[in-house]
């Protein structure tokens, strides 16, 4: 029998936007978390209107955003920061991405908070930190990249940097840095009673995850340039190979055994002893050439040497792997992915889609103690929008 989610019963007040924070919350909220996501009454989570008609919520939005409550609630006005207060009393958590400063600025800063609530995580994402030259800075995925060192190495050897359609810092540091910063705090608290501020810069995340980079760094003094590299297509043995078709197949051939299988099945064996020549690159993009990807992808499947064919996003949602590990959920008309992890005696579902603006504004404030009287009063004041 399913048992509740790890994280039933931790209540997190959400006050982050776009793609970061939501997604570190959604990992929380798919896990049995409680989530208020809190939106101001004004404009609220620019991601509801990226790409779509005025008034619905995007594909994006709802995504990243199910398994959430929502409550609206001006900060900007004492009768918001009260509420405010109130539900952070009785929080685990509390998450937020503006700028440094703004939090304090609002009057609902960490210390404040630590004051009511000893217990609380408070986790802060920015694109830099809370301290430093570039604190108050905008930027986004690019930038950190780019002050990371990792868009350096992404690329061809000779060409411009690639720009990857996968978020690096938003998702690895803003996303999965909090989240893991947010549960140790939560865990401390509970043996200790006593909560944490949390300083996630996304620029940081990425800079101490470029691990093969720094390896390069300690062992020669200088990094390697950008697609010359081991892992960056510098070696026959590792890198994309362009088929017939135009379509590809990724080489993956490190170990020793799996080259020499590779080798075999393209009718090379006397390529085994030159797995570290880059000059045989060219020798094996032109037989790859050769041959559409679907007929390499048969081959290599008879084999096991960690060549496999490259698939667009729509035939990734239809392997036989993705589709047996239940990743991908169909949930009122939108694709959706399932959590990327699997945990015993806990079977995931999605309990309420994205929510409206404010949807829960009344069930929560009632939750929290509010009276009738005052719910409606806060709203005709404008508080709740």
């Amino acid at each position: 029998m399913s048992r509740p989610g790890p994280l039933a019963g931790i209540r997190i007040l959400d006050l982050t936007r776009l793609l970061p924070g939501p997604v570190a919350t959604l990992h929380l909220a798919d896990l049995g978390a409680e989530v208020i996501k809190i939106e101001d009454p004004q404009v609220g989570d620019y991601a509801r209107t990226l790409g779509t008609g005025q008034g619905e919520d995007s594909a994006y939005f709802r995504m990243i955003n199910r398994n959430k409550q929502g409550l609206r609630l001006d900060l900007k006005t004492a009768g918001g920061v009260e509420v405010f207060k109130r539900l952070a009393s009785a929080a685990d958590a509390i998450i937020e991405s503006f700028r440094p400063g703004v939090m304090d600025k609002l009057g609902v800063g960490y210390a404040v908070i630590a004051a009511l609530n000893p217990r609380i995580a408070y986790c802060s994402i920015s694109g830099y930190g809370q301290d430093g030259p570039y604190r108050d800075l905008a930027g986004h995925d690019i930038n950190y990249l780019g002050y990371a060192g990792v868009l350096d190495q992404i690329g061809c050897e000779g060409g411009n940097p690639a720009l990857p359609n996968f978020q690096i810092a938003d998702l690895l540091g803003g996303a999965l840095t909090a989240a893991f910063g947010i549960l140790a705090a939560i865990v401390e608290a509970q043996r200790t009673g006593k909560g944490r501020y949390i300083d996630v810069s996304m620029t940081d995340s990425v800079l101490a995850h470029t691990y093969f980079a720094m390896s390069r760094l300690n062992d020669s003094g200088h990094s390697v340039a950008r697609g010359s590299d081991l892992l960056s297509g510098g070696f026959p043995c590792y890198g994309a190979y362009r088929c017939a078709d135009g379509k590809h197949m990724a080489v993956g051939a490190l170990e020793g055994k799996f080259w020499k299988i590779c080798c075999e099945v393209l009718d090379h064996p006397e390529w085994v002893r030159r797995q570290w020549d880059a000059s045989l690159r060219a020798e094996v993009a032109a037989v790859f050439a050769s041959r559409p990807k679907d007929e390499w992808a048969k081959l290599f499947a008879a084999v096991d040497c960690c060549v496999t064919p490259i698939l667009t996003p729509e035939e990734a949602l239809k392997n036989e792997q993705i589709t047996a590990r239940s990743m991908v959920l169909q949930e009122g008309g939108l694709t959706q992915f399932a959590p990327p992890l699997k945990m015993s005696d806990f079977e995931f579902s999605i309990r309420q889609a994205a929510p409206s603006a404010g949807q829960h504004n009344a069930a929560i404030l009632a939750a929290a103690g509010y009276s009738s009287a005052e719910i409606e009063r806060l709203t005709a004041s404008g508080v709740l929008g």
